[in-house]
């Protein structure tokens, strides 16, 4: 039974990581999923979570943000994640000990913001360090993680142990770039209300925190002063310098698109912006680096 659980509950994470644009929210986690006439709790007080319907091995751990565990990653992209308290045989810790004997997968929710939480599943617990009260947590290729560009990785079998180890270091490699842009974008999506900074659109599954300085670039850090919160259309005028912001958060719309004449989405949706004043974080230190502003529009001035 439990193994039917674990493989519905990946089904139900991937619907909810979809639907949810990426983080999902406590409170879903916590409703879970019905599965043949019961309840499927996914998170719950403990950050290594067994539903009732399990006997020793937990279904998820959880990383929360500001908790009391200092979770980290190794260079390799590694997890080491920390025991329940300080006692090695304490039921929750042996219960990784036995996911890592018997290799069965789990799910690691990484808390991004308070009550908001990016799922990576499958991950094997694959080491144990009772002496650190730790163990170190991998995510398995041969599972492809859900995520279209791993699906044709060859089964674990068929790979010798040095390109194994190569393409484990790729997907974790791709798990923490994850992890960094989905941080990114939940914290500029809480500084700004859950609000588009041009148009206050508040549909969370349509916002996107959009990078001032490009992160390819000299000043693109993903931090907030460096993020707008913008709906998806105003991200991609952004990005093409459609539209721009000066130092003085004042909004401005290319030339050529003011002279433009279409139908009522160019009008409301672009060329009313003109000269509005964008709306910013209420926290002073979450609002744009009037530096990079500067910077962008000058980026934006040559387009015009």
């Amino acid at each position: 039974m439990e193994t039917e659980i674990r493989a519905a509950a990946f089904q139900w994470i991937r619907s909810q990581y979809d639907a949810h644009g990426g983080t999902i929210p406590r409170e879903v986690l916590e409703n879970g999923f019905v599965f043949q006439g019961q309840r499927i709790t996914v998170i719950g007080p403990s950050g290594i979570w067994k539903p009732r319907q399990f006997e020793t091995m937990p279904l998820s751990i959880t990383t929360v943000p500001g908790g009391p565990y200092d979770d980290s990653f190794t260079p390799d992209g590694l997890l080491i994640y920390r025991y329940r308290g300080t006692d090695p045989n304490h039921r929750d810790n042996v219960g990784l000990r036995e996911a890592m004997r018997t290799r069965t997968p789990l799910i690691y929710l990484h808390g991004i913001v308070p009550g908001r939480y990016l799922p990576v599943w499958p991950v094997f617990i694959i080491d144990d360090h009772p002496q650190t009260l730790s163990c170190l947590v991998a995510i398995d290729p041969a599972y492809a993680l859900g995520a279209g560009e791993f699906a044709r990785v060859e089964p674990i079998e068929a790979q010798s142990a040095e390109s194994m180890l190569g393409v484990r270091r790729y997907v974790a490699a791709y798990t923490l770039r994850r992890l960094h842009q989905t941080a990114f974008r939940e914290t500029v999506i809480t500084a700004y209300s859950t609000s588009c900074t041009l148009c206050r659109l508040r549909h969370r599954e349509l916002l996107d925190a959009a990078h001032i300085i490009p992160d390819t670039e000299p000043m693109g850090d993903p931090v907030i002063q460096n993020g707008l919160c913008l709906c998806k259309i105003h991200h991609a005028a952004f990005d093409q310098n459609l539209v721009g912001i000066d130092s003085e958060y004042t909004i401005h719309v290319r030339d050529d698109v003011l002279l433009e004449s279409d139908g009522p989405m160019l009008l409301h949706g672009l060329q009313e912006l003109h000269h509005k004043k964008m709306v910013v974080p209420s926290r002073h230190h979450d609002r744009p680096d009037l530096n990079r502003l500067e910077l962008r529009f000058k980026e934006f001035r040559k387009a015009v």
